[in-house]
């Protein structure tokens, strides 16, 4: 119990420690105009409350990626704990701020334009693809995690296909029409499951421990199965969401759309990822109690590799096991509620970054109908693949466009301000997240699944997941952060934004 509490209090005086300190590198200025003050637009530029903004936020990033991912973590033992904090302090965090900031300094742009400006329309073309690609796999995640949740909670003719489809029609709403009419409306509703979720699931950790002991921190590795899987890269790649993931980028210009000043930056962006590290905690802290033998044996852990390990079943399970029946229903409506206010989203930044490169009017409906439609169309066709397939493959892209956005922020502190070092804030988390999934690529059975070569495998990704970051970190040295008069100039030939 108390490196779980210390872990919580690390989060949450980061974010007014480490949080002051990037607010200061990056110098939001309260004078300059918000894209949503300059020409707000009734749809998607619409000045709103920071509240509320910081509500939206949290509920398009806190998905099911830190409940489902930090259950999966704790396979991996407490070790989960520490990437938890420092990933969420000085990776995720600084991502999500950083990607949302140059938002608003960019006319609320996708992030796939931003990554153009600041890394080149090489870059811009292939995010433009990946982010695509990236959002419609979150939006199906998030559509059928949720509907498998509901499947358990209702009569058996309510059955996943039913849900998914309910589901469905509520994402077309949220991608068409504006963003006050639905999404700001219902997220206070939403909010207020998540946080009494959050609550009851972390007194009722705590409560049991004396039944199901809460474990003090270990570096071990701890995972059940045959052959141990080694905590680099799997576990970093696994928890995705809960320490540092690039769905968020594609989230933030939303949000970025609305402020109403930039010094709201760090509450909105900042303290949004802070409160889904400490979401992540709770339910790693409740999975390794609740599912690890009081013996140590560690035979709870491999019940929860046989129900899926941090599916829809063992969140039933961790829910109904702590909190009893009504306790669990009130629980399970917090984790819905989480995946379907970042699945709506999901769908709309898709329909965002089509409008973004095409330079479409979003004010016209039938445009945003002729768009929303087909994207939606075919997310319900990739719902039906494997759910386990589609997460890992989530997994992966979601963590290498993380990579992706923390170089373009390292790009932009590199060239656009005097104190070129401040922008080590970000090329250190990008060259160890390069290094991450890089490495996860080679091991991993879905890429080139070196996993097959047992321990020769490991190591070949090992070396060449910290080649791929040491070449990385050179090619950032060498042609921007060396070079930071060229490479701005670069930069002011690419016209991002569109005409209001």
């Amino acid at each position: 119990m108390i490196t779980f509490l210390v872990c919580v209090a690390a989060l949450v005086g980061g974010y007014f420690l480490y949080g002051t300190f990037v607010e200061k590198v990056f110098k939001p200025d309260a004078n300059r105009p918000t894209p949503a003050v300059t020409h707000p637009d009734g749809v998607d530029y619409v000045p709103i409350s920071k509240p509320k903004a910081f509500l939206i936020q949290l509920l398009n990033i806190a998905g099911l990626g830190p409940i489902f991912g930090a259950i999966s973590g704790a396979l991996w033992g407490p070790s989960v704990y520490l990437w938890i904090v420092a990933g969420t302090l000085f990776a995720g965090a600084v991502h999500d701020y950083l990607a949302g900031m140059l938002s608003v300094r960019n006319d609320g742009a996708s992030i796939t334009e931003i990554t153009g400006k600041y890394l080149g329309p090489v870059m811009q073309n292939i995010m433009r693809v990946f982010g695509l690609v990236l959002l419609v796999m979150v939006g199906v995640v998030f559509m059928v995690g949720p509907a498998g949740l509901l499947a358990l909670l209702t009569p058996e003719w309510l059955n996943v296909k039913v849900w998914t489809i309910i589901i469905l029609v509520y994402y077309f709403l949220a991608t068409i029409l504006p963003v006050d009419k639905v999404i700001a409306r219902l997220y206070p509703i939403f909010g207020a499951f998540l946080i009494l979720m959050a609550l009851g699931v972390s007194i009722a950790t705590i409560a049991n421990s004396g039944t199901r002991p809460m474990m003090e921190l270990t570096l071990a590795n701890l995972h059940p199965s045959e052959g141990q899987k080694p905590i680099w890269p799997l576990m970093f790649i696994t928890v995705a969401c809960g320490a540092i993931s690039g769905f968020h980028a594609t989230q933030s210009p939303i949000v970025s759309r609305t402020l109403r000043n930039e010094k709201e930056g760090r509450w909105v962006f900042y303290g949004a990822m802070v409160a889904e590290g400490i979401i992540a905690m709770v339910w790693a802290s409740a999975a390794i109690a609740f599912f690890w033998n009081k013996d140590g044996s560690g035979t709870g852990l491999k019940a929860l590799l046989a129900l899926g390990g941090g599916n829809s079943k063992s969140v039933y399970a961790i829910c109904t096991g702590l909190l009893g029946t009504v306790g669990g229903a009130i629980a399970m409506i917090g984790v819905i509620a989480c995946p379907i206010t970042s699945g709506d989203t999901a769908f709309r930044s898709a329909r965002m970054i089509i409008f973004d490169w095409f330079k479409l009017d979003e004010k016209k409906l039938n445009i945003r109908l002729s768009i929303a439609a087909p994207l939606l169309i075919i997310g319900y066709g990739i719902s039906l693949i494997n759910y386990s397939v589609v997460w890992r493959y989530f997994s992966w892209s979601n963590q290498t466009l993380a990579m992706i956005v923390l170089w373009a922020g390292a790009a932009y502190l590199a060239t656009n301000y005097p104190e070129k070092n401040r922008c080590w804030l970000a090329a250190i988390p990008a060259t160890f997240m390069s290094a991450v999934s890089v490495t996860y690529l080679m091991y991993a059975k879905e890429c080139f699944n070196l996993v097959r070569l047992g321990d020769k495998g490991i190591t070949i990704s090992y070396a060449v997941g910290i080649a791929a970051a040491v070449v990385f970190l050179a090619l950032f040295i060498v042609r921007i952060y060396m070079n930071p008069k060229r490479s701005l100039e670069l930069q002011s030939k690419i016209v991002i934004g569109r005409k209001h």
